[in-house]
């Protein structure tokens, strides 16, 4: 199972996205191995442009495995936050909440953000950065 953060939606669900991204994606769907969290449901919902374009992305994001942000995950959080703050690093909320979802499932993150790269030096977070993928594109993070 991977928890696929936003940072790798957008690469694989818009217009300019990138062949390499998408191929990764479908392969987790179609294996049935895709996870998302509330946050990261938020995240992309927020970005549609048409009620029928956020209606039908809501029903597809309805079909993969949920992590539920539970009271425990968010205390895991805070502990992330507080740990990396302690080490002069500082990444948004919203980064360590989804690594902190992850962690709870004991599951490994596909992103293309430099900030879960970060947390996982520090913590014991799985990840497979796609970053290189990106950044061979010309795209930028």
């Amino acid at each position: 199972m991977f928890l696929i953060d936003t940072s790798v939606w957008i690469f694989a669900l818009g217009k300019n996205y990138l062949p390499q991204i998408r191929e990764k994606v479908d392969r987790l769907l179609e294996k049935n191995e895709a996870a998302i969290c509330a946050m990261i449901r938020v995240e992309l919902l927020a970005g549609t442009r048409t009620k029928k374009e956020f209606e039908r992305l809501k029903s597809r994001l309805n079909s993969l495995y949920e992590i539920e942000i539970t009271g425990s995950v968010w205390e895991k959080a805070a502990e992330m936050a507080f740990s990396l703050r302690r080490k002069g690093i500082t990444c948004p909320s919203t980064d360590i909440l989804i690594g902190a979802a992850a962690l709870s499932e004991h599951i490994r993150i596909v992103h293309a953000d430099e900030h879960f790269s970060l947390i996982a030096k520090h913590i014991n977070l799985l990840e497979e950065s796609l970053i290189d993928m990106v950044n061979v594109s010309g795209s930028q993070v």
